[in-house]
Protein backbone atom coordinates (compact mmCIF):
# COMPACT_ATOMS: atom_id res chain seq x y z
CA UNK A 1 0.00 0.00 0.00
CA UNK A 2 1.38 3.43 -1.28
CA UNK A 3 0.58 6.04 1.83
CA UNK A 4 0.25 9.57 0.29
CA UNK A 5 0.20 12.29 2.46
CA UNK A 6 -1.33 15.92 0.95
CA UNK A 7 -0.31 18.82 3.14
CA UNK A 8 -3.22 21.40 3.71
CA UNK A 9 -2.76 24.99 5.31
CA UNK A 10 -5.78 27.62 5.67
CA UNK A 11 -7.12 28.80 2.07
CA UNK A 12 -5.68 25.91 0.25
CA UNK A 13 -7.05 26.25 -2.74
CA UNK A 14 -10.15 23.07 -2.79
CA UNK A 15 -9.39 22.10 -6.44
CA UNK A 16 -5.95 20.43 -5.68
CA UNK A 17 -7.48 17.94 -3.82
CA UNK A 18 -9.27 16.60 -6.94
CA UNK A 19 -6.11 14.62 -6.92
CA UNK A 20 -7.93 12.40 -4.22
CA UNK A 21 -10.10 11.31 -7.23
CA UNK A 22 -7.64 9.90 -9.19
CA UNK A 23 -6.33 7.85 -6.43
CA UNK A 24 -9.52 5.98 -5.79
CA UNK A 25 -10.15 5.84 -8.70
CA UNK A 26 -7.02 3.97 -9.17
CA UNK A 27 -7.96 1.87 -5.82
CA UNK A 28 -11.46 1.27 -7.70
CA UNK A 29 -9.91 -0.07 -10.79
CA UNK A 30 -7.91 -2.72 -9.07
CA UNK A 31 -8.73 -6.24 -7.01
CA UNK A 32 -6.39 -4.63 -4.36
CA UNK A 33 -6.45 -0.98 -3.54
CA UNK A 34 -2.91 0.65 -4.31
CA UNK A 35 -2.59 4.08 -1.92
CA UNK A 36 -4.54 5.19 1.20
CA UNK A 37 -4.35 9.23 1.26
CA UNK A 38 -4.63 11.10 4.44
CA UNK A 39 -5.21 14.81 4.44
CA UNK A 40 -2.44 16.48 6.65
CA UNK A 41 -2.27 19.76 8.67
CA UNK A 42 -0.47 21.17 11.48
CA UNK A 43 -2.59 20.95 14.14
CA UNK A 44 -5.22 19.03 12.85
CA UNK A 45 -8.99 19.06 12.85
CA UNK A 46 -10.78 21.38 10.22
CA UNK A 47 -8.99 23.10 7.94
CA UNK A 48 -10.83 25.72 5.98
CA UNK A 49 -10.27 26.37 2.15
CA UNK A 50 -10.08 29.18 0.15
CA UNK A 51 -13.87 28.52 -0.79
CA UNK A 52 -15.20 28.90 2.38
CA UNK A 53 -15.65 24.94 2.38
CA UNK A 54 -13.66 22.71 5.27
CA UNK A 55 -12.20 19.65 5.46
CA UNK A 56 -10.92 17.55 8.05
CA UNK A 57 -7.58 16.30 8.83
CA UNK A 58 -5.32 15.02 10.84
CA UNK A 59 -2.02 16.32 12.52
CA UNK A 60 1.10 15.49 10.71
CA UNK A 61 3.20 14.56 13.27
CA UNK A 62 6.10 11.97 13.04
CA UNK A 63 4.36 9.74 10.45
CA UNK A 64 5.97 8.96 7.21
CA UNK A 65 4.15 8.68 3.98
CA UNK A 66 5.66 7.16 0.54
CA UNK A 67 4.41 11.00 -1.05
CA UNK A 68 4.29 14.42 0.23
CA UNK A 69 2.08 16.54 -1.48
CA UNK A 70 1.54 20.33 -0.71
CA UNK A 71 -2.09 21.84 -1.34
CA UNK A 72 -1.43 25.10 -3.13
CA UNK A 73 -3.61 27.82 -2.59
CA UNK A 74 -4.80 31.47 -4.34
CA UNK A 75 -1.95 33.38 -3.83
CA UNK A 76 1.66 32.13 -2.99
CA UNK A 77 1.43 32.25 0.62
CA UNK A 78 4.07 29.55 2.52
CA UNK A 79 2.63 27.39 5.09
CA UNK A 80 3.33 28.01 8.48
CA UNK A 81 7.37 27.10 10.04
CA UNK A 82 5.98 23.91 11.40
CA UNK A 83 5.20 22.82 7.98
CA UNK A 84 8.06 23.84 6.05
CA UNK A 85 10.34 22.23 8.68
CA UNK A 86 8.42 18.84 8.54
CA UNK A 87 9.21 18.83 4.39
CA UNK A 88 12.80 19.07 5.12
CA UNK A 89 12.87 16.57 7.54
CA UNK A 90 10.82 14.42 5.35
CA UNK A 91 12.79 14.63 2.45
CA UNK A 92 15.19 12.49 3.76
CA UNK A 93 13.08 9.30 3.98
CA UNK A 94 10.10 10.02 1.33
CA UNK A 95 10.25 9.03 -2.37
CA UNK A 96 7.83 11.60 -3.66
CA UNK A 97 7.70 14.74 -2.98
CA UNK A 98 5.21 16.90 -4.82
CA UNK A 99 3.96 20.41 -4.79
CA UNK A 100 0.86 21.33 -7.63
CA UNK A 101 0.51 24.99 -8.18
CA UNK A 102 1.70 27.43 -5.74
CA UNK A 103 2.34 24.42 -3.18
CA UNK A 104 6.00 24.61 -5.24
CA UNK A 105 6.49 27.47 -3.03
CA UNK A 106 6.63 25.66 0.02
CA UNK A 107 9.41 23.08 -1.43
CA UNK A 108 11.18 25.85 -2.39
CA UNK A 109 11.24 27.83 1.14
CA UNK A 110 12.37 24.40 2.20
CA UNK A 111 15.42 24.68 0.18
CA UNK A 112 14.05 21.60 -1.88
CA UNK A 113 14.03 23.22 -4.97
CA UNK A 114 17.61 24.72 -5.16
CA UNK A 115 19.25 23.63 -8.23
CA UNK A 116 16.51 21.97 -9.53
CA UNK A 117 14.04 22.50 -12.58
CA UNK A 118 10.64 23.14 -11.23
CA UNK A 119 7.11 24.92 -12.42
CA UNK A 120 4.43 26.46 -10.96
CA UNK A 121 1.48 28.43 -12.13
CA UNK A 122 2.03 30.69 -14.87
CA UNK A 123 0.53 34.19 -12.70
CA UNK A 124 3.02 33.31 -9.71
CA UNK A 125 6.10 32.27 -11.96
CA UNK A 126 7.40 35.94 -11.52
CA UNK A 127 6.83 35.98 -7.55
CA UNK A 128 9.25 32.53 -7.29
CA UNK A 129 11.91 33.90 -9.99
CA UNK A 130 12.56 36.74 -7.83
CA UNK A 131 11.89 34.95 -4.08
CA UNK A 132 13.73 31.58 -5.03
CA UNK A 133 16.39 32.46 -7.99
CA UNK A 134 18.12 29.09 -7.32
CA UNK A 135 15.43 27.64 -8.55
CA UNK A 136 15.55 26.69 -12.54
CA UNK A 137 12.34 27.06 -12.91
CA UNK A 138 10.13 26.69 -16.45
CA UNK A 139 6.81 28.12 -16.22
CA UNK A 140 5.84 27.00 -19.18
CA UNK A 141 5.25 23.32 -18.47
CA UNK A 142 2.67 21.12 -16.88
CA UNK A 143 4.51 19.24 -14.28
CA UNK A 144 8.21 18.63 -14.14
CA UNK A 145 10.27 15.77 -12.08
CA UNK A 146 13.61 16.40 -10.86
CA UNK A 147 15.06 13.73 -8.12
CA UNK A 148 11.92 12.27 -6.56
CA UNK A 149 10.66 16.06 -6.86
CA UNK A 150 7.61 16.93 -8.38
CA UNK A 151 5.96 20.20 -8.97
CA UNK A 152 3.09 21.12 -11.77
CA UNK A 153 0.91 23.85 -12.95
CA UNK A 154 -2.32 25.38 -11.09
CA UNK A 155 -5.51 24.52 -11.81
CA UNK A 156 -5.99 21.18 -13.30
CA UNK A 157 -2.76 20.54 -13.68
CA UNK A 158 -2.62 18.47 -9.89
CA UNK A 159 -4.90 16.04 -12.39
CA UNK A 160 -2.16 15.28 -15.18
CA UNK A 161 0.83 15.03 -12.12
CA UNK A 162 -1.61 12.38 -10.02
CA UNK A 163 -1.67 10.62 -13.18
CA UNK A 164 1.82 10.60 -13.85
CA UNK A 165 1.81 9.08 -10.16
CA UNK A 166 -0.60 6.42 -11.13
CA UNK A 167 1.59 5.42 -14.32
CA UNK A 168 4.96 5.15 -12.57
CA UNK A 169 3.32 3.18 -9.84
CA UNK A 170 0.85 0.91 -11.98
CA UNK A 171 1.39 1.53 -15.77
CA UNK A 172 0.39 3.29 -18.38
CA UNK A 173 -2.46 1.48 -19.21
CA UNK A 174 -3.78 2.01 -15.56
CA UNK A 175 -3.33 5.73 -16.11
CA UNK A 176 -5.54 5.65 -19.08
CA UNK A 177 -8.14 3.86 -17.74
CA UNK A 178 -8.17 6.32 -15.14
CA UNK A 179 -7.81 9.45 -16.90
CA UNK A 180 -11.17 7.83 -19.10
CA UNK A 181 -12.75 7.23 -16.20
CA UNK A 182 -12.57 11.18 -15.40
CA UNK A 183 -13.39 12.31 -18.79
CA UNK A 184 -10.29 13.34 -19.19
CA UNK A 185 -9.45 13.34 -22.71
CA UNK A 186 -5.81 12.86 -22.12
CA UNK A 187 -2.97 13.12 -19.67
CA UNK A 188 -0.90 16.24 -20.73
CA UNK A 189 2.85 15.66 -21.10
CA UNK A 190 4.94 17.46 -18.34
CA UNK A 191 6.34 19.65 -20.86
CA UNK A 192 3.04 20.81 -22.77
CA UNK A 193 2.72 24.38 -22.48
CA UNK A 194 0.39 26.19 -19.79
CA UNK A 195 -0.97 27.81 -22.49
CA UNK A 196 -2.92 27.76 -25.50
CA UNK A 197 -2.00 30.21 -28.25
CA UNK A 198 -5.94 30.38 -29.67
CA UNK A 199 -7.11 30.93 -26.38
CA UNK A 200 -4.98 33.42 -24.99
CA UNK A 201 -5.54 35.73 -28.31
CA UNK A 202 -8.97 35.57 -27.68
CA UNK A 203 -10.15 37.70 -30.50
CA UNK A 204 -13.52 39.74 -30.45
CA UNK A 205 -14.93 39.64 -33.43
CA UNK A 206 -16.17 36.65 -35.79
CA UNK A 207 -13.65 37.54 -38.69
CA UNK A 208 -10.23 37.74 -36.79
CA UNK A 209 -11.75 34.50 -35.34
CA UNK A 210 -12.08 32.47 -38.71
CA UNK A 211 -8.60 34.12 -39.71
CA UNK A 212 -6.90 31.75 -36.89
CA UNK A 213 -8.73 29.11 -37.48
CA UNK A 214 -8.03 29.28 -41.23
CA UNK A 215 -4.36 29.52 -40.00
CA UNK A 216 -4.50 26.39 -38.00
CA UNK A 217 -5.74 24.50 -40.21
CA UNK A 218 -3.57 25.59 -42.74
CA UNK A 219 0.05 25.59 -41.06
CA UNK A 220 1.65 23.76 -43.82
CA UNK A 221 1.16 26.27 -46.09
CA UNK A 222 3.42 30.05 -45.81
CA UNK A 223 0.48 32.16 -44.47
CA UNK A 224 1.54 35.06 -45.47
CA UNK A 225 -0.56 38.68 -44.40
CA UNK A 226 -1.96 38.61 -47.21
CA UNK A 227 -3.39 34.77 -47.52
CA UNK A 228 -5.46 35.36 -44.35
CA UNK A 229 -7.06 38.33 -44.91
CA UNK A 230 -7.95 37.58 -48.68
CA UNK A 231 -9.67 34.23 -46.35
CA UNK A 232 -11.61 36.72 -44.19
CA UNK A 233 -12.58 39.15 -46.97
CA UNK A 234 -10.28 42.37 -46.00
CA UNK A 235 -7.62 43.87 -47.41
CA UNK A 236 -3.81 43.27 -46.19
CA UNK A 237 -3.52 46.75 -44.26
CA UNK A 238 -7.46 46.30 -42.44
CA UNK A 239 -6.55 42.80 -41.79
CA UNK A 240 -3.26 43.72 -39.80
CA UNK A 241 -4.32 46.38 -38.13
CA UNK A 242 -7.94 44.66 -36.86
CA UNK A 243 -5.89 41.53 -35.79
CA UNK A 244 -2.94 43.76 -33.42
CA UNK A 245 -5.65 45.49 -32.06
CA UNK A 246 -7.91 42.46 -31.18
CA UNK A 247 -4.77 39.97 -30.14
CA UNK A 248 -2.17 42.21 -29.41
CA UNK A 249 0.31 40.77 -32.12
CA UNK A 250 0.77 40.89 -35.65
CA UNK A 251 -0.40 38.38 -37.93
CA UNK A 252 3.36 37.09 -38.66
CA UNK A 253 3.85 36.55 -34.74
CA UNK A 254 0.32 34.89 -34.13
CA UNK A 255 1.03 32.12 -36.54
CA UNK A 256 4.53 31.66 -35.77
CA UNK A 257 3.01 30.70 -31.75
CA UNK A 258 0.92 28.25 -33.67
CA UNK A 259 3.10 26.46 -35.14
CA UNK A 260 5.23 26.83 -31.94
CA UNK A 261 2.35 25.08 -29.82
CA UNK A 262 1.39 22.37 -33.01
CA UNK A 263 5.19 21.30 -33.76
CA UNK A 264 5.56 20.81 -29.77
CA UNK A 265 2.65 19.03 -29.28
CA UNK A 266 2.95 16.25 -32.03
CA UNK A 267 6.87 16.09 -31.00
CA UNK A 268 5.24 15.34 -27.41
CA UNK A 269 2.32 12.91 -28.38
CA UNK A 270 3.30 10.91 -31.41
CA UNK A 271 6.36 9.29 -33.19
CA UNK A 272 6.15 11.16 -36.35
CA UNK A 273 9.36 11.73 -37.74
CA UNK A 274 10.62 15.19 -36.93
CA UNK A 275 11.29 15.84 -40.38
CA UNK A 276 7.83 15.41 -40.86
CA UNK A 277 6.10 17.76 -37.91
CA UNK A 278 8.72 20.28 -39.60
CA UNK A 279 7.20 20.21 -42.79
CA UNK A 280 3.67 19.88 -41.57
CA UNK A 281 3.44 22.95 -38.97
CA UNK A 282 4.99 25.16 -41.91
CA UNK A 283 8.76 25.33 -40.90
CA UNK A 284 10.20 23.51 -43.80
CA UNK A 285 13.18 22.17 -42.53
CA UNK A 286 13.89 20.49 -39.66
CA UNK A 287 17.24 22.77 -38.63
CA UNK A 288 14.60 26.05 -38.57
CA UNK A 289 12.22 24.52 -36.15
CA UNK A 290 15.43 23.22 -34.32
CA UNK A 291 16.66 26.72 -33.62
CA UNK A 292 12.54 28.03 -33.18
CA UNK A 293 12.34 25.39 -30.51
CA UNK A 294 16.00 26.61 -28.83
CA UNK A 295 14.73 29.87 -28.85
CA UNK A 296 10.93 29.85 -27.16
CA UNK A 297 11.62 26.53 -24.80
CA UNK A 298 15.90 26.00 -24.72
CA UNK A 299 15.36 22.49 -25.80
CA UNK A 300 16.03 21.09 -29.33
CA UNK A 301 12.98 19.38 -30.37
CA UNK A 302 14.69 15.38 -29.86
CA UNK A 303 15.64 16.36 -26.25
CA UNK A 304 11.33 17.43 -25.47
CA UNK A 305 10.65 14.09 -27.38
CA UNK A 306 12.81 12.17 -25.08
CA UNK A 307 11.92 13.69 -21.93
CA UNK A 308 7.97 13.06 -23.19
CA UNK A 309 8.72 9.99 -23.33
CA UNK A 310 11.04 9.44 -20.49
Amino acid sequence: MIRIGILVSPQFQLLSLAMVTVFEYTNQSREQPLYSVALLSEQGGPVMSSSGLEVSTAAFGEGRYDTLIVAGGDDSAIGSPALIDYLRRSASHTRRLGGPCTGAFNLAEAGLLDGRRATTHWFHAISMRHQYPQVKLREDSIFIEDGGIWTSAGATACIDLALAFVEGDAGAEMARLVAKKLVVYHRRQGGQSQHSALLEMAPRTDRIQKALAYAKRNLHQRLSVEELAEAVHLSPRQFSRAFTDETGMTPAKAVERLRMETARLMVESSTVPIETVARDTGFGDPDRMRRAFLRAYGQAPQMIRRAAAA
